[in-house]
């Protein structure tokens, strides 16, 4: 698994943070990691990208990012009002190709959900993910609704003929109702794919030391993690 694609079963759902955990994990266990961002929205020029979060939590990562739009829209509509070119799945296997070629693992982090459009022609992350012929990990949220968003972005890839090795919860709370608890046996039911991580809310606020220390307790060891996954009882 030298390239990984990321993606959501929606936005705001700690994509970026499970991104660096993996990433956190995978420098621990001594692999050279990539993290690729094929279209940043939402983030002017002079301030901090998803790549450069990841690798501001996660240590020595190297960064790359294909395009970056201002507006906090899906990539093909934030590169139309910013009149300048979309982002095309060609071009980020390409780039996570050339990434791989030097670094053991290469994380792509897509923007919103599995089928938000990069360009006019209603390309997604899943088409970049087919020619790169890489698998596609999902990252969900804990509670109430998840599992009919994990199950319709499973069916999604395996349409595309694509392999989710897992999902990762990416913000569990601190005090999980009973719909976030039931959804630690049920998720894996609905993605047809096991739970392979739970990032703690706020994990991005900790201190970057704080955060590669525990990252690898968060992560199952297909995810470089440091044993069995530990559900909470």
């Amino acid at each position: 698994m030298s390239v990984l694609f990321v993606t959501g079963t929606g936005t705001e759902i700690g994509k970026t943070v499970t991104t660096a955990a993996i990433a956190a994990a995978a420098l621990a266990e001594g692999r050279s990691v990539a993290v690729l961002k094929p279209a940043q929205t939402g983030v002017a020029a002079d301030e901090m990208g998803d790549a450069a979060e990841v690798a501001r939590l996660a240590g020595a990562v190297t960064t790359a990012e294909l395009a970056r739009y201002p507006d906090p829209l899906a990539p093909a509509t934030a590169a139309q009002r910013a009149g300048r070119p979309p982002v095309h799945p060609h071009e980020i296997a390409d780039a996570a190709a050339k990434l791989a070629a030097s670094h053991d693992l290469v994380l792509v982090e897509g923007a919103g959900g599995l089928l938000v459009r990069f360009d006019a022609d209603g390309n997604t992350l899943a088409d970049a993910a087919r020619l790169a012929k890489a698998p596609v990990l999902v990252v969900a949220q804990a509670g109430l609704g998840t599992l009919n968003t994990t199950a319709l972005t499973a069916l999604a890839l395996r349409a595309y003929g694509l392999h989710c090795p897992g999902v990762v919860i990416g913000n569990w709370p601190a005090a999980p109702d009973l719909a976030s608890r039931c959804n630690l046996a049920d998720l894996p039911a609905a993605a047809e794919a096991p739970l392979l991580g739970l990032i703690p809310e706020g994990s991005g606020a900790l201190p970057p030391s704080a955060f590669r220390t525990a990252a690898r307790q968060w992560l199952a060891p297909e995810l470089w993690g440091a044993g069995p996954l530990r559900l909470p009882s």
